[in-house]
Order: structure tokens, then sequence, then C-alpha cells
């Protein structure tokens, strides 16, 4: 079974663990890190920066095996009615098993009834098509736009998919 509780910074060697490749690593934080690989130093100093801030939220996903996921929550707005998931990765020994999914539907429970959002936002990429089909599992709905994101990487234009969840 799958619990969340806040991110220690002693998980950071784990979760950095996971990324196999830049690819990888481009998929999970876009332009967020500048260079690859990332170090469990990197991570923690990129935190501790948003350490004092009561709009920006890390968690760790555990069972009894251990630490088996990671994402944050940030609030967009001043008033604290939408929330943007990210950074969320699952370890890679663990995808495909619902790990994800069950990390995510606690994420969602707790902006819902606890932070008492109204909405939750995130983005894919749409070359990243096990998170965006993840995401959907959970209810997460595909946001019509008319324009989107695009984040150029390698060379090429990933474009961002902005994915939503409403309170029912």
């Amino acid at each position: 079974m799958v619990r969340l509780r806040p991110y220690k910074q002693c998980d950071a060697q784990t979760i950095v663990s996971w990324i196999g490749d830049e690819t990888a690593f481009r998929k999970w934080c876009a332009d967020r890190f500048e260079k690859y690989p990332i170090t469990a130093e990197d991570m923690n100093e990129h935190y501790n920066m948003t350490a004092y801030s009561d709009s920006f939220f890390t968690w760790t996903a555990f069972d009894e095996s251990g630490v088996v996921g990671h994402m944050i929550m940030r609030f967009t707005d001043e008033e604290k009615k939408t929330l943007r998931f990210g950074f969320v990765i699952v370890d890679d020994k663990k995808r495909g098993k619902g790990y994800g999914k069950q990390m995510l539907e606690l994420a969602v429970k707790y902006a819902f009834d606890i932070l008492k959002v109204e909405k939750i936002t995130l983005g894919v990429f749409e070359n990243n098509e096990p998170a965006y089909r993840c995401y959907k599992s959970v209810g997460f709905r595909e946001i019509e736009a008319d324009e989107h994101e695009y984040y150029h990487i390698f060379g090429e234009d990933w474009k961002c998919i902005e994915l939503e969840i409403t309170r029912n």
C-alpha cells in the first residue's frame, strides 16, 4: 500500500537514481534543472530555495519496501485555489504496477480534502505516453488550448500537454 509523507533530504539519492538517461531526465523536469546528471545535492539545493514557502510542497511516496515515488505540489494563484503537480516520478523498477496512480490519487485527495483547492493542473510531454495514460487514469482531462507550450530539447520541440482535474 502506497502512502505519502513530506520529502526528506535523505530521499534525494534514491529519487535521482531512478533517472536512467537524459531523455528520462528531461521528461521528468523539462528545463527546471540545468545540468544532467542531477545529484542528490542539486535536488536538495533546488528544494531548499522553497523551503520557507507556504505555497510549495515536496512529497515522497513509500510502501513497506521503502521510497517508491516523488512529486511536488505548488500553488499557482494567490487565492490558493489552483494547485500544480510536478516532478512526478516513480521508481523505474515499479513502473507499470500502479504505484504512480496510487501516489497521484493520494495527492489529489490531499489537495481537495486538506488544501481545499478547486483545481489541480499538470503538464506532460506528448512523447511521454505512459505518464499521460497514468494521469488520465486518475481523472485528469486534457485542457483544450489554442496554443501549446513547447520546450526545445535535444534540438527538437517537445509539446507540453496541459491537464487538469477539478473538484466534483
